[in-house]
């Protein structure tokens, strides 16, 4: 669960902070709660498998880089990176501003590219056994547990847009639109909450 404290300081509004209110309205207590991560770290990494760069990055992440989809390495908490294609990958982190520079520098002159995409894409934690329900009204992937494991991440869609889903427990799943599309993502999640809302009343 985001902490409220974290959607706005003096100098920066998360992309979701005027959902605030009405994503905790919409939650479902013990059953369903949808929330901000904010100000979370994010590294785009383009390096082959094989070369140096990638040797020399994935030791400087510290959890390494993953080599088929759906893969992630490391834990959501701490760092993780995400699998977005052969030569592609997501670093996330809780916020650290030298995250990126480290990378970019440990990748060196090797063939390759660090980019800093913190702000390029929101985080919405979607929590609760319902969870999966609300996702498969508009998700195509299969998301039973056989499938999407713990700690597994996809490019996908949801309402109708690209996302980044990643299922970080059991019952916990990320979700990463691009930050214009913020607002249409939760409010779309937030009317497909409604009927486990109204089943508790």
């Amino acid at each position: 669960m985001a902490n409220d404290t974290l959607i706005k300081n003096e100098t920066r509004v998360s992309p979701a902070a005027h959902l605030y209110q009405e994503m905790a309205d919409a939650s479902v207590p013990g059953a369903l709660s949808l929330s901000e991560v904010a100000f979370s770290t994010k590294v785009s990494v383009r390096c082959a498998p094989g070369s140096a760069g990638f040797d020399a990055v994935a030791t400087a992440t510290g959890v390494g880089l993953p080599q088929k989809v759906g893969e992630v390495r490391g834990e959501v908490d701490t760092v993780a990176v995400l699998w977005l294609g052969p030569d592609e990958f997501l670093v996330a982190a809780p916020e650290d501003a030298q995250l990126a520079a480290k990378l970019d520098q440990t990748l060196g002159e090797n063939p390759g590219q660090v980019v800093d995409l913190s702000a390029n894409r929101s985080v919405l934690e979607l929590t609760g056994a319902k969870a999966p329900l609300v996702l498969r009204k508009s998700c195509p992937a299969d998301l039973h547990p056989r499938a999407f494991a713990v700690n597994h991440a996809i490019t996908t869609s949801l309402a109708n847009i690209p996302v980044l889903l990643w299922r970080t427990g059991e019952e916990s799943w990320r979700i990463m639109p691009r930050a214009s599309f913020t607002e249409h993502t939760v409010r779309w999640l937030i009317d497909a909450m409604i009927e486990f809302r109204t089943e508790t009343i």
